[in-house]
């Protein structure tokens, strides 16, 4: 496993991570005992970048990744976030950035995950509420103090990023991005490369639709999230499964499955960008992690392009016609209408 550097302030980690979301919330079917030795293969795979998240769970998700690293902390880089307030039972309490927030929110973190330190920490919403300085002068206060070693953003619009970022180096941030899913490229990834600062994608597979694991949207439990998501029902299931079809032609040339060929796409797209698929079981996290193997030339990425271009995707991801605050608006739909709702 190679190591890519996030952002310039000294944040070294492999080049894939690992998303630990799915073990405890949103897509059904948690097994901690799977999650845990998910986690500890990962370690020994090489991967050293465990992303959790307060939100996940709620709670649960931190102590479960503190208990499964435990006695390995000198092998891990641990990014959470905070700043999506639920209740112990799962519902919308809304967005929070408020300077005393912070602290709370990452003294609990610190506790849940059974640590001193919290190697990357996330605001993972903005709060329209408090000038985006104020946050991040809260944050840069727990680098001061040493319970933080890196600050990230999470969903933020290149205006945001700039004025965080002169409040604090931001080292990482982190948005969706994927083959069908290429917003980022408009204005996020230019700005983050001006201010040197490196680039997570998560659900960088698609929310595992371009794992080609499903065939119908029958495919999801109950209580998974996808069931309510317009890409996944009805005409647009079947239009995008065309579009997974071709990826995996594709693939199927290069001897790679549709997931690898995905994630090696991202990696192919510069040595700042750091995908963190997220997996609960182990058989999957090895597929992930057998993408780094997979290299692709500029023929192959041509070819890429013409099967997924931008915009490629059926059906919307957010009702309005931007980003923000529509993501805000779908996450508290989520939580507030389904049992297990829509993750980061």
């Amino acid at each position: 496993m190679k190591t890519r550097k996030l952002g310039n302030q000294g944040l070294v980690v492999s080049e894939l991570g690992l998303g630990c979301m799915g073990m405890s919330d949103f897509y059904g079917g948690q097994d901690e005992r799977e999650a845990v030795a998910t986690i500890h293969r990962a370690l020994e795979l090489g991967i050293t970048l465990l992303d959790t998240a307060d939100m996940y769970g709620p709670f649960t998700n931190e102590e479960l990744v503190g208990r499964a690293i435990k006695d390995r902390r000198d092998q891990v880089a641990i990014a959470t976030k905070f700043g999506i307030v639920r209740s112990p039972e799962g519902g919308w309490n809304g967005i929070n950035g408020k300077p005393e927030y912070v602290h709370q929110a990452c003294d609990a973190s610190l506790k849940r995950l059974g640590v001193d330190v919290i190697d990357l920490y996330y605001q993972h919403r903005i709060d329209p509420e408090v000038p985006i300085e104020d946050t991040i002068g809260a944050m840069a206060e727990l680098v001061q103090q040493g319970k933080v070693r890196y600050l990230g953003l999470s969903e933020a619009t290149p205006a945001t990023i700039r004025r965080a970022n002169t409040v604090h180096s931001i080292s990482a941030l982190q948005t969706e991005y994927s083959l069908w899913s290429r917003d980022p490229e408009d204005e996020i990834l230019p700005t983050v490369r001006e201010l040197g600062i490196g680039f997570v994608p998560y659900s960088p597979l698609g929310r595992g639709f371009l794992s080609r694991r499903f065939t119908s949207p029958n495919d999801f439990s109950e209580d998974d999230y996808r069931r309510s998501s317009p890409r996944f029902q009805g005409e647009n299931f079947y239009k995008n499964l065309q579009l997974v079809e071709q990826v995996k032609a594709i693939s199927a040339e290069k001897g790679a499955t549709p997931s690898q060929l995905a994630l090696a796409w991202l990696l192919a797209q510069g040595e700042d960008i750091i995908p963190i698929p997220g997996t609960k079981q182990r058989k999957y996290l090895e597929e992930n992690v057998a993408a780094t193997e997979v290299q692709l030339t500029t023929d192959d990425l041509n070819r890429i392009e013409v099967v997924a271009p931008k915009g490629v995707a059926a059906g919307v991801v957010y009702r309005r016609r931007h980003r923000y605050p529509a993501d805000i608006t779908l996450l508290q739909e989520a939580l507030t209408n389904s049992r297990r709702s829509q993750p980061n």
